[in-house]
């Protein structure tokens, strides 16, 4: 008889070699104790925090806290079912309202998180006969959006090389002239922090009649001029017809949404399985988004303080002599390439030890052969925590040979 967990061998020996190559576990850090935005202390150690995507650093503001504080004392806990049903209370209703003011939309809608949001918009808007196109690098969550919608009812999945403005044509001049078409892309892709050639894709898509989403989870609140992301920069705002995002990145909690201009859209409320079928958001959880988004929609300084951040490590990584994913900083996420997994896995640790925590990447959650260290800045990060992540890379890079002694 076999054993459902037959399938799992390789896995299992590499999570094995894993656990003996490092003292810790890369992927099962603990925080004891979170003292602020930028901050935490991991196995005893004050640990200032370079990898966790609170890119304008909400989690500890006074004003989110006493909202999210508010809405528990008035409404409880949590909801007890979904938006359909029980689930929507005024916060919901009022979070929605915030993006509808931050995007400029008139519609807007929540989900439990940002998976889900992608899960349910893409698997909803595509069905049988018609076509989702994604970029060969997309988010996981818009994979799984797209194999759903192809179990549902049978559409199409076409896929394109990542960022290849001309593939992308490509593979849109194949597809029928008369099928429904989703072209879904992303203003910064989360591994390596680069933005996609938005304008041209954006426009190639129109001309081949289809509708546009774009992930704006990782530019929310600091790209454009009102932070509504990469595609506001690149003035594309009456171009896109979808826009998801996530509440756990510059907002601050959890959460995910899509906003829209479509006069349709309210009927995806009724046909997303994602959102039909899951419970909803507690309301201390959505009055903190609330308050978090209007917040971020006059925090300019928070965005001049999170780009001086981020060139500034950015040119420092580069200056030392390791090896970047991009050659100047096109996003708050900074990938640092490594040579191999044991390499990744060593300065990683080096890092650790001397007090800052980043992120390791690899396969499949980056390209086959890819492995990398993935930093994220935050506004809140100060002058002399950045002066101190560049000398402890510095110091870890010596150590493991990342970096010439």
């Amino acid at each position: 008889m076999g054993d459902l967990f037959d399938k799992f061998a390789p896995l299992i020996a590499e999570h094995e070699a894993l656990l003996h190559s490092t003292e810790r576990h890369p992927f099962a850090i603990v925080m004891d104790k979170v003292l602020g935005p930028t901050e935490a202390i991991i196995k005893g150690k004050q640990t200032i925090l370079v990898g966790t995507y609170n890119y304008m650093g909400m989690t500890f503001d006074q004003d989110v806290i006493e909202e999210g504080v508010r809405a528990m004392r008035e409404y409880g806990t949590g909801t007890n079912g979904s938006r359909m049903l029980n689930g929507t209370f005024a916060d919901h209703v009022d979070a929605e309202d915030a993006l509808k003011e931050f995007y400029g939309t008139d519609h807007a809608m929540v989900f439990s998180t940002g998976y889900q949001a992608n899960l349910g918009i893409v698997s909803a808007l595509v069905g049988k006969d018609e076509y989702v196109v994604i970029d060969l690098d997309s988010h996981a969550s818009i994979y799984d959006g797209c194999f759903m919608g192809m179990g549902m009812s049978g559409a199409n999945l076409v896929r394109f090389r990542h960022n290849n403005v001309e593939h992308l044509r490509s593979r849109l001049e194949k597809l029928p002239k008369d099928a429904g078409k989703l072209v879904v892309l992303e203003g910064v892709y989360s591994m390596l922090g680069d933005i996609a050639p938005l304008k041209e894709m954006v426009t190639i898509a129109k001309d081949h009649g289809a509708l546009v989403l774009v992930d704006e989870a990782h530019s929310m609140g600091f790209f454009g001029e009102n932070g509504r992301g990469v595609y506001e920069e690149q003035g594309l705002e009456d171009m896109v017809d979808f826009v998801v995002g996530t509440f756990s990145k510059s907002v601050g909690t959890v959460g995910g949404f899509v906003v829209s201009n479509h006069p349709k859209f309210e009927i995806v409320r009724f046909a997303c399985r994602p959102y039909i079928f899951t419970a909803s958001l507690p309301p201390s959880v959505v009055a903190t988004a609330a308050c978090s988004i209007r917040k971020l929609m006059t925090a300019q300084n928070k965005r001049d303080r999170l780009w001086t951040n981020t060139r500034r490590v950015h040119q420092g990584l580069r200056e030392m002599g390791y090896n970047l994913a991009t050659d100047h900083a096109q996003s708050a996420i900074i990938a640092v390439l490594l040579d191999d997994q044991d390499q990744a896995v060593a300065t990683w640790q080096a890092l650790l030890e001397l007090g800052v925590y980043v992120n390791v990447a690899r396969p499949p959650a980056t390209p086959v052969g890819m492995y990398l260290l993935r930093c994220s800045l935050s506004a809140e990060h100060t002058d002399e925590q950045v002066t101190t992540i560049l000398e402890r890379f510095k110091q870890a890079g010596q150590k493991t040979g990342a970096l010439p002694a």
